[in-house]
Order: structure tokens, then sequence, then C-alpha cells
């Protein structure tokens, strides 16, 4: 155990031993491990997207055994995937990877205009019975849904802590109150990692922002308080900062698919703001497998120094 995860686990004093147990796991895993720092890979965008705009781009990767394998060659802290592919590879691959079971997820197939919700479509019985460390939850702030979200969380990530089971949370700002560039905008993102901190999250995993600010309340202290938001850097650093003062783990998705200077010039920027680490799922998966391996393990160096 290094110093550096014994300080982070500190954080977590009202977490019982299997939690700080299942998080040490998790940062004690892969090529990161010890550091602090984690790369994990999440595959729900099947769910989510659709198989052929997720898997299409790399047809080895329609199989579910393909990204447990990826994440396993390329040293990844976790895998995240929702229950059916999770099951399809927890067997073949048992205590090779820390698992997070996504409990939540929503298809694209019917929009839902300002009112975003996740189903549930698993359990905690589920992720003790796959030997997951942890569980994952979507939540979309600014949702007209958003409370029923937010009671269903509280429900699942109590009896998660019980458990033992480290609680992960997608916070997603999204709804008729915000504009297409505000759900990036810097205030909206930190806004909603102080949500997911709030309610109980142990990780949680927001997009990288832009330096737009959506509401006109935010831009006034912004400006009054000369709060840096032009560089990414500087943006990056704010989110951790809005979940208690980097006193939880926060960690940045990889986005929409970018080319690999594009994608590595964003995560160099990350890991000089304080991001604890990236969650990057089609920018390394729809990728050839060399290429994808080879990416993961660039990412993690960048966060390692």
């Amino acid at each position: 155990m290094t110093p550096r995860v014994r300080e982070i686990l500190s954080w977590y004093g009202a977490d019982n031993p299997g939690v700080l147990a299942n998080m040490a796991r998790m940062m004690n895993h892969g090529t990161l491990a010890g550091t602090g720092k984690m790369v994990i890979l999440p595959v729900d965008q099947g769910f989510e997207h659709g198989p052929a705009r997720s898997f299409g781009m790399n047809p080895d990767s329609y199989d579910p055994t393909y990204h447990i394998s990826l994440a396993i060659e390329s040293g990844c802290n976790a895998y995240a995937a929702p229950l059916g592919f999770v099951e399809a590879a927890a067997r073949e691959f048992a205590g090779e990877i820390p698992l997070i079971l996504k409990i939540n997820n929503s298809d694209s197939l019917y929009k839902a205009k300002g009112n975003p919700i996740s189903a549930m479509t698993s359990g905690i019985d589920d992720a003790l019975r796959l030997g997951c460390c942890a569980v994952g939850f979507t939540i979309y702030p600014g949702s007209s849904q958003r409370n029923d979200q937010y009671e269903q969380l509280q429900v699942a990530a109590s009896a998660a802590k019980k458990a033992g089971l480290v609680v992960v949370v997608w916070s997603y700002p999204r709804g008729e109150g915000i504009s297409k560039e505000g759900e990036t905008a810097i205030d909206v993102v930190s806004y909603g990692a102080q949500i997911a901190a709030q309610l109980g999250a142990h990780i949680i995993k927001v997009k990288p922002p832009t330096a737009h600010i959506e509401q006109a309340e935010a831009l006034r202290i912004y400006k009054q308080q000369n709060v840096r938001v032009d560089k990414l850097q500087d943006r990056i650093r704010h989110v951790v900062e809005s979940s208690f003062n980097g006193r939880r783990i926060v960690i940045f998705s990889g986005g929409e698919p970018k080319d690999t200077e594009e994608l590595m010039k964003e995560v160099k920027e990350l890991a000089i703001g304080g991001a604890f680490g990236s969650i990057m799922g089609r920018n390394a998966f729809q990728r050839p497998r060399k290429e994808a391996v080879a990416l993961l393990k660039n990412v993690m160096a960048a966060f390692a120094g």
C-alpha cells in the first residue's frame, strides 16, 4: 500500500473495510497501481448507442470478451459494463481485473427531450454474484426526472456500501433548462460533480468541460472571484476543487472519438489539471487492438507523469 493510496482512502472515513478494500483493489491494479491515478475501460455503448454505432468500426469488438481482455492487456485499473457483457466474461476472466457493474442504463431509440432517465437494469446482488468490486450509476442533473434518479441512487448506493461495494457515478447534466453547449460548460460540469459527491459517490465520472459558462448567476461569481477557465487544465482543476476540494476521485470521459494527437493533448491537460484519471471507451475499443493497447498505455504514461 503506497502512501498516496493510503491518503486517498483516508478521505472516505465513513465507509466500511469492504468498501475501502475494493477501492484499494482498483487503485493497486494495473499499470498505474499505487499512484492514486486510474484508467478504466467502460463499454456500455452497445446499450446506450446500439451495436453498429459502437462496434461496427472494429468488428472484433462485438464479442464481449474482447473488451475485458483489452482492458487486461493494456493494464487498466478496472473494466466497467452492463449486466450482459459482465456475465459473458466474468467466469473466464475471474480475478484478472476489478469489475464495475453498470446497474442503470438507457437506450437511444427513444428521444426523451429534456427528460432523460436511465432504467435499473441490474442490482447489488448481481454485482456480488459476479465478483465485482463496484457498481456504476448514471444521473442526469437538470433532467425533469432528476429527483427520481437521485432517489434511486440513494437506495442503490446505500445497499452497495453495506455490501462493501464502491459507488461510481456518471454525472451528465442535461435537460430542457440546459443548452447543448451548456451540457459541458465549466459551471455545469463542476455542479454535476458536486451533486455526485453530495449523493455519496466514491468515484465521479464527468465530461471534460469547456470554457462556456451557462448560468448567469454563476458567471457573476466566476468574474468576481477571477476563476480561471481559459485553459483546459484550469477547468479540470476547478472541477476537482468542486468535488470536496479534491477529496473525491474525479475521472474524465474520453467523449466522442478523436484522433490520437488531439486525444493525447487533452489527456495531458487533464493530468496537469490534477485529474485522477480517464474512463475511456470508444476512443480505445473502436481502434484496432494493437493501436488501442498502445493508446491506453500512452494515456497511463501521461497520468503517471
